[in-house]
């Protein structure tokens, strides 16, 4: 793998934004590569267009990096610290804030900052609690936010030369978490992985949020992991935990518990909606991992289903291009023992972006005619003319049936067709 990927995606995005007057804030789970995007992606950009050096004023405040100096984590400190190299009223200052959240009352320091027309700033951050869900209230409507996620499978095989398919074996077992680049062999790989939930994400998430019973937490990872491309709730989740794991949680704290995953980036949920009936059910989600690679070693790499981590790779992409998605949901009436009842279909995900919308199924195999015709039921029986495809696990030319479905295989999904 090259030592160098350059993420020309996230790139363009924070190029687009530049000098546009708002804070631009670059967010995702801890390690999935914001610190290396913004400090030397965008820094060599900025440097290759002519900007001085000693115009980019880039802090670490993440306490886990040997660069962080923990004083600068007072506010007061900080400000002194930036200001003092800010020399000219005339040239342009390009600040970076790395985990910006570490300050406590950062809200403030970064809003003046933003205010003059001489400086534009850029922070990171791997908590939404405190950079996604309330950008609007926290930057009073100044905030833009860029998303960033692990590597998607083309930058994963960005100077690599092995054929794609033992790529994609490679990908769909350990993922794509950039830290990767420098563990060499499977069993590296592993305990990478392994190292990231034990000494990053957990203990990160219940220090963040006062969490008392690191046990139950970490038996609700456990339980989200296994269940990813399933609809569930907080009460079957919590019946699960009590079943299986005989961890006596109720439905409200395994709700608190999602929440804070969620807020770091570590696992994403899917609304159900009705497509005919147009309305979501607010109380039954599907929930994906931000990263299977990180999923698989959570559970041992036990629990290898490639049909559900194949839906898991299709979500994380379609997130990764900017669509929004929600699982669908089909519901028609049908004749059965003489009877007309309502039958309901699914439809793996609604993609949206702007004014695009795809309905996608992700199927694995379809070894036959009966399989065939399960997967494209709730397809059939959609009336819109939105494209409908269906993403296989086999090496397939992309080709489109006479009912209007496009059928592709997953490799061609993810090096850009939809």
């Amino acid at each position: 793998m090259a030592d160098f990927i350059n993420r020309k995606m996230y790139l363009e995005k924070i190029i687009n934004r530049m000098h546009n007057g708002a804070v631009k804030i670059i967010t995702g789970s801890r390690r999935c590569g914001k610190s290396w995007i913004l400090k030397k992606v965008f820094r060599s950009y900025l440097v290759s267009q002519g900007v001085n050096e000693k115009n980019i004023i880039s802090i670490s405040l993440d306490i886990d990096e040997p660069d962080c100096d923990e004083d600068l984590l007072q506010k007061e400190n900080l400000k002194k610290y930036i200001y003092s190299k800010i020399t000219s009223d005339n040239e342009q200052y390009y600040i970076f804030l790395d985990e910006i959240q570490e300050v406590e009352g950062f809200e403030r320091l970064v809003n003046g900052l933003a205010a003059k027309e001489n400086i534009d700033v850029y922070i990171t951050g791997s908590n939404s609690k405190f950079l996604s869900s309330d950008i609007r209230t926290i930057f009073r409507g100044r905030g833009d936010e860029i998303r960033i996620f692990p590597f998607s499978f083309n930058e994963f095989c960005t100077g690599r030369s092995e054929d794609i398919r033992e790529l994609w074996k490679e990908y769909y077992t350990y993922g794509g978490m950039p830290g990767l680049l420098k563990q060499k062999t499977p069993a590296m790989k592993a305990s990478y992985l392994k190292s990231l939930w034990n000494k990053t994400y957990v203990d990160d998430v219940v220090e963040r949020n006062g969490i008392r019973n690191k046990t139950a937490l970490e038996a609700m990872v456990d339980t989200m992991c296994s269940s990813i491309g399933s609809l569930v709730n907080p009460a079957k989740l919590a019946n699960t935990m009590n079943s299986v794991q005989h961890i006596k949680i109720d439905d409200q704290t395994v709700s608190s518990y999602i929440s804070c995953l969620e807020d770091s980036f570590l696992f994403e949920g899917s609304k159900r909606y009705n497509i005919k009936g147009k309305k979501y059910f607010e109380s039954i989600q599907k929930y994906y991992a931000v990263d299977v690679g990180l999923r698989n070693a959570r559970l041992n790499f036990r629990q290898q289903e490639i049909t559900h981590i194949m839906e898991n790779i299709i979500y994380n992409e379609l997130r990764s291009r900017d669509f929004l998605v929600d699982v669908g949901l089909v519901e028609v009436r049908e004749l059965k023992n003489g009877k007309q009842e309502y039958t309901q279909y699914e439809v793996d995900f609604i993609a949206t972006n702007g004014m695009e919308k795809f309905y996608i199924q992700s199927a694995y195999s379809l070894a036959d005619e009966q399989k065939k015709k399960q997967e494209l039921k709730s397809l059939m029986r959609i009336n819109d003319s939105f494209k409908k495809i269906v993403i296989l696990g086999d090496d397939i030319a992309s080709y489109t049936d006479d009912n209007g479905i496009t059928f592709m295989g997953i490799l061609q999904f993810l090096q850009g067709s939809l």
